[in-house]
């Protein structure tokens, strides 16, 4: 199997993502070394890229983010893609209602885990339900 070839600019999402790993992990954070949630490394990426997303509505830990999720990532330009390769976004259903963002690298995903306090870089677990695949605005 050949290795797929990776834009500039999906190679920059991914490594500005793999700069917050070990970054505690932090409800609303948006600060590398300070603290970062799954929705602060998606705009970490997405800045990587070069591209601005935001505002973002705030929203609570644990609140029913179901429908929430998907309505923000379209209005902020992101459109859901079959396919998904490293530098897109992956949206997973974590709980009930309770979704979960991270973004594909090479060695899995790029998130931050709760359960673990900080951002790590892994294989996605294979019992995580993914609901859909995001492409970042432009990024090709």
């Amino acid at each position: 199997m050949m290795a797929q070839r990776i834009s500039r600019r999906r190679q920059r999402a991914i490594a500005a993502a793999r700069a917050g790993v070990g970054t505690r992990f932090r409800a609303q954070g948006r600060r590398v070394g300070l603290g970062l949630d799954c929705v602060g490394v998606a705009l970490l990426a997405a800045a990587g890229a070069g591209v601005t997303l935001g505002p973002v509505p705030a929203y609570a830990l644990g609140g029913l983010h179901d429908d929430v999720l998907a309505a923000t990532l379209r209005a902020l330009g992101c459109r859901r893609v079959r396919r998904p390769r490293p530098g897109d976004l992956v949206e997973y259903a974590l709980a009930p209602g309770h979704r979960h963002l991270a973004l594909i690298s090479e060695a899995g995903i790029i998130h931050a885990h709760a359960g673990l306090g900080r951002v790590v870089e892994g294989p996605a677990p294979a019992d995580w339900p993914v609901v859909a695949h995001w492409a970042l605005p432009g990024v090709r």
